[in-house]
């Protein structure tokens, strides 16, 4: 499938729309809020779309949502796209001024927040007057917020659909994949039924009859796409969990519970369901025929374990937040445990050089991509834009090498970038937080395997003269990220050493970091 397929005016709804003539009343939604069909889904897409347009958003607007996987995220999404406004799903694991940043770059009219989530913006969302009004999923707390409920309740249940090209920005979503500030990444709505159709049709093979199920959130370009645009495009059905992916008993619950045929996991959720004794006979899992993983590279023993004790093969895949979805993956039935597989049909792969030339068979390269779900640049961010989006190429960022069988096995990071449970991390932003204690000299963090070969963070701290290594001060440290740092960012170890590994004209070697 190929872009110019598609009608130039197109509208993503139609991904949902096209169930109502065939399905209307089959469930297209499962979670333990409640329960939607095809038909009840369009109604309240149509419900909010009036609403909004009624709070005068307009063609090319941004709307953010910021909620836990519910019903109300995905009617909210559609119904944004369906009257040409933007949306921004929102990464609900960031802290106040993050969302500071978010919301002053994308210039959100209208945030849909879940209550649970209010506290977090109650202190930066008055800086941005861009911010017109705050629509909130359960009970507002301020008298000028409306409640989700109310404000769509009288509203129409039919709504025309924006007449958007297909090459229309329909989607907006911030990658923290580089340091510095997040960055912007818009997609169009020719992404959504190219990715459909390349990824969960022609490469994994999802059909009407499957459900799926997702860890890995909505606001993850690799959730929505697996667990909400991959199945309604084929009328299958898709189950939410609001619960946190890390509660893993509340995974395998809701596995029992709704019966998935697909899970869509992420390293860190494998291992952690792995560590709990017998949870194969603990929970029922038959439902599954297909485990999908993204986000990190799989560790093959983590691929063994599950193996031997589901009998399921995890499909390991890679794919990034400015391509929208997978470009690399193993497919059923041919999968090489470790690595991240071969290309797929609509998409090219090179590894170059440092001097962009390509690399031979088992030289490591920078990993570059082509396809036509390439997003074009990042929002407000030109030199990083021009350093990534290299005419119809990708630089990624990632280092690969290819065996002699065509599979592509990942080297690690060419900007010191690492990924814990899916989510980028920074050495730099956890340096300076370790470097506001009085008794830090200098530190430098990596990303290091743990027992069971997961990727978290290692931090490497050098003391000034007035202070020694001590269990007090370690308990310091590590208190000092728990209050600053998002759960995934915090060191899992922290080792006191002298000096740190530097060149002869002092540029740090973090590389070096790995053999101490």
């Amino acid at each position: 499938m190929k872009a110019a397929d598609l009608p130039q005016y197109y509208n993503i709804c139609q991904i949902l729309e096209h169930n109502l003539a065939a399905r209307a009343d089959k469930t297209a939604l499962y979670s333990a809020e409640g329960c939607m069909t095809f038909r009840q889904a369009v109604a309240q897409v149509n419900q909010v779309g009036h609403a909004l347009k009624k709070l005068d958003v307009r063609f090319g607007d941004c709307v953010g949502i910021l909620s836990p996987d519910r019903a109300e995220w995905v009617t909210a999404f559609f119904a944004i796209a369906k009257i040409g406004a933007t949306a921004l799903g929102m990464n609900t694991l960031l802290n106040g001024e993050e969302y500071n940043y978010i919301l002053r770059d994308s210039r959100l009219r209208v945030l849909i927040v879940h209550q649970s989530l209010l506290g977090t913006i109650a202190s930066i969302r008055d800086q941005h007057s861009t911010l017109e009004q705050v629509i909130v999923i359960g009970q507002a707390a301020r008298a000028e917020d409306r409640s989700f409920a109310d404000w769509i309740k009288n509203e129409p249940l039919t709504l025309q659909a924006e007449p958007t090209h297909r090459d229309d920005f329909c989607s907006l979503h911030y990658s923290s994949g580089t340091t510095g500030p997040p960055k912007g990444i818009l997609h169009a709505h020719k992404d959504y039924p190219l990715i459909a159709q390349l990824v969960g049709v022609d490469l994994f093979g999802i059909n009407e009859s499957d459900r799926t199920f997702s860890a890995a959130k909505l606001f993850f370009v690799y959730g929505i796409g697996a667990n909400l645009i991959f199945p309604w495009y084929v009328g299958a059905s898709c189950v939410l969990y609001a619960g946190s992916s890390r509660q893993v008993a509340g995974v395998l619950q809701t596995i029992e519970s709704f019966e998935p045929t697909i899970f869509v996991g992420v390293p860190t959720v494998y291992s952690a369901i792995l560590a709990l004794p017998e949870f194969h006979q603990r929970y029922d899992l038959s439902s599954l025929r297909m485990c999908l993983s993204a986000g990190e590279a799989l560790p093959a023993p983590v691929w063994q374990a599950w193996k031997d004790g589901t009998g399921l093969e995890i499909l390991d895949t890679i794919g990034c937040t400015e391509s929208y979805h997978t470009f690399l993956a193993n497919r059923p039935g041919t999968i090489r445990p470790g690595s991240s597989g071969k290309p797929l049909a609509g998409y090219e792969i090179r590894l170059v050089d440092d001097d962009g030339l390509d690399v031979s068979q088992g030289e490591t390269g920078h990993l570059m991509v082509k396809g036509e779900s390439v997003a074009l640049f990042y929002l407000h961010q030109y030199e990083k834009s021009r350093e990534t989006f290299r005419g119809e190429w990708l630089l990624t960022g990632d280092r690969y090498y290819v065996d002699e069988d065509g599979f592509y096995w990942h080297a690690g990071r060419g900007d010191d970038m690492f990924k814990v449970g899916g989510l980028w991390v920074s050495p730099i932003e956890i340096e300076h937080v370790l470097n506001t204690h009085e008794a830090v000299l200098e530190c430098a963090v990596i990303g290091q395997r743990d027992h069971a070969g997961l990727v978290k963070p290692k931090a490497f701290v050098c003391l000034d003269h007035e202070h020694r290594a001590t269990g007090e001060l370690l308990a310091e440290l590590l208190k000092l990220c728990v209050a600053k740092l998002a759960i995934h960012k915090r060191p899992r170890w922290v080792e006191f050493i002298d000096t740190l590994p530097r060149t002869a004209t002092g540029k740090m070697q973090r590389f070096k970091l790995h053999d101490y």
